[in-house]
């Protein structure tokens, strides 16, 4: 018959135990010192080794020629532990046996001495199913065992056993198996089973087990069972996920509040079969790591994903404020909190994602603060939005085309003539004879430009030098000693650094410091670098040239 991976690949030593070090070394010493209490309680979550290291411990006790504390798998006792020949160690379902009738039989049982081994050991699966008065009965045996007698209490859940019962034992909790140690050992289980399983499909496994490795191993098992190349998409099918792409989707649709998309991707994958509860899982999954990217540091050390995806989702996060993110948490959790309910899954789907992309619809203090911290970081930035009319919409897409034309750095030289001037005298029809007292229009339609192109210090160079050394830490270091200006929606560079020339004309470095802004302001900034003076240009003023000394860098002067 065949036996599934988790019960083939079960450990029979405490060295084979993944992701629990703090509790097999502690029980290795205690057996190799001989200092083996008389009852131990094992917790921890579902499927992290807990019953499996009660019957190694089993084993390890009661071994003939045991090894730095490990059972040596080859005498006789173990042999027949293995085996089910020797029935000194009893494991007890506690969910089946939870009466008072029950814990007096085992009671009776513990006062007879081991037929073949050195100790009878009792391991309690479950033990929070007993009731009170099974409690009750075993306190006296617990506190006050045989000398061979050995308890070993296995729960997932320690919150429901009595003070009375967790002061009477020495107690071990189990960890979750961290994921990349989980995919560790599915890589070792894939090979031994002369199974293909790629990197990306491992991980995914280990983040669907959610820290169970019997869970990992089981939808191991399962995948093999489809093929024997195992992919990401082919984990996604088997386990009912809606694939990466559809989640991303999702919540760029929420971002840009395109309610027909959002229903549309969700429709979509409701007519491949895929779960709604699950999708609900998966979103909250989903906006937990926008929120780990957009509030931690390191966060690359606490998602657990492939580099390509964690770009991914450093880019989706920039598009959520840390309310919106909150938000969309929230509404997803109580989303979740109804399906189980036994409200209908695709209908509360829907209904979140449609108040998710109109927050107006929502009017609860989450939606409001949301709401308020787009406005609050508008009225900041001091972004206006203006609403074209009819007769411009020709216009603004003139505007916007010619934006995309323009390169991203254009070098600034050190007098600029503002363009409005430039266009009335390429305008103007050629005088033969020049009459400066008969032009006074063009002079007033100059001075115009002068008062609003003016170049004003970047308030916010902190918070943006700060951003840009979250995003690039070369372009941090090529600007962190210079200062920057604006001219309306232009963003001037001023930089001693002789290669920053170099580095600011690669696109990627100008996109970099586009978003940077963006992040900060909320603004979309035409970007340009200031022309030096030279040192003969800075001789002829005297008084340029003390500026310069007592500045560092000599200002732009726009005429």
């Amino acid at each position: 018959m065949y036996q599934v991976l988790y019960r083939k690949y079960r450990p029979k030593v405490f060295s084979d135990v993944y992701g629990q070090d703090h509790v097999t070394s502690t029980l290795r010493n205690e057996i190799e010192n001989s200092r083996i209490s008389h009852a131990y309680l094992f917790t921890g979550s579902r499927g992290t080794g807990k019953t499996t290291c009660a019957k190694i411990l089993a084993k390890a006790v009661n071994c003939e020629n045991p090894h730095n504390g490990e059972p040596c798998n080859e005498c006789e006792t173990c042999r027949g532990l293995d085996s089910g020949a020797i029935y000194d160690v009893v494991e007890i379902d506690a969910a089946s046996n939870n009466g008072v009738d029950n814990i007096r039989d085992l009671r009776e049982e513990a006062k007879y001495t081991p037929s073949r081994c050195k100790y009878r050991v009792f391991i309690i699966d479950e033990v929070h199913m007993l009731s009170t008065g099974a409690f009750n009965a075993l306190l006296k045996t617990l506190e006050e065992p045989p000398e061979h007698v050995l308890f070993i209490l296995a729960t997932t859940e320690v919150q429901k056993l009595p003070a009375t019962i967790l002061s009477r034992c020495q107690r071990f909790d189990f960890k979750r198996i961290q994921p990349e140690t989980m995919a560790e050992r599915l890589s070792e289980v894939s090979e031994l089973e002369g199974i293909t399983l790629d990197s990306d499909a491992a991980v995914l496994i280990a983040r669907i087990a959610d820290g169970a490795l019997r869970d990992g191993l089981s939808i191991l098992d399962q995948c093999a069972g489809r093929n024997k190349h195992i992919t990401s998409a082919l984990v996604s099918e088997v386990a009912g996920l809606a694939g990466k792409e559809a989640m991303y989707k999702i919540s760029d649709c929420i971002a840009s509040h395109d309610t027909n998309e959002a229903i549309n991707v969700v429709s979509s994958l409701y007519e491949n079969s895929f779960d709604m509860e699950r999708l609900c899982v998966e979103m909250i999954n989903h906006y937990r790591n926008f929120l780990i990217v957009k509030t931690v540091r390191k966060s690359r050390e606490i998602v657990i994903c492939t580099d390509d995806e964690y770009e991914a989702m450093k880019l989706g996060a920039q598009k959520y404020t840390l309310e919106g993110i909150i938000y969309a948490l929230d509404m997803f959790q109580d989303t979740l909190v109804r399906i189980k309910g036994g409200s209908t899954a695709r209908t509360e789907i829907e209904m979140t994602v449609v108040k998710l992309c109109e927050p107006k619809m929502n009017e609860n203090i989450t939606a409001l603060l949301e709401r308020i911290s787009v406005l609050e970081r508008a009225v900041k930035n001091g972004i206006q939005v203006n609403i074209p009319t009819a007769e411009e919409p020709k216009a603004a897409e003139n505007k916007e085309a010619q934006k995309k034309e323009e390169p991203y750095y254009v070098e600034e030289p050190s007098e600029v003539q503002p363009p409005e001037k430039e266009e009335k005298e390429e305008e103007a029809p050629p005088v033969p004879q020049p009459q400066p007292e008969a032009v006074p229009q063009p002079e007033e339609a100059k001075s115009e430009p002068e008062k609003t192109q003016v170049n004003v210090p970047f308030k916010q160079w902190g918070e943006f030098i700060d951003e840009l050394k979250r995003l690039d830490i070369t372009l941090f270091g090529i600007l962190n000693d210079a200062r920057a200006f604006e001219r309306g929606d232009v963003f001037i560079i001023d930089s001693p650094n002789p290669t920053i020339k170099d580095f600011i004309q690669k696109n990627h470095s100008a996109r970099t410091i586009k978003q940077a802004l963006y992040n900060i302001t909320g603004k979309k900034y035409q970007l340009r670098l200031s022309k030096r003076k030279t040192d003969e240009e800075t001789s002829r003023d005297p008084l340029a040239g003390l500026m310069s000394k007592a500045q560092g860098i000599v200002d732009i002067n726009l005429k």
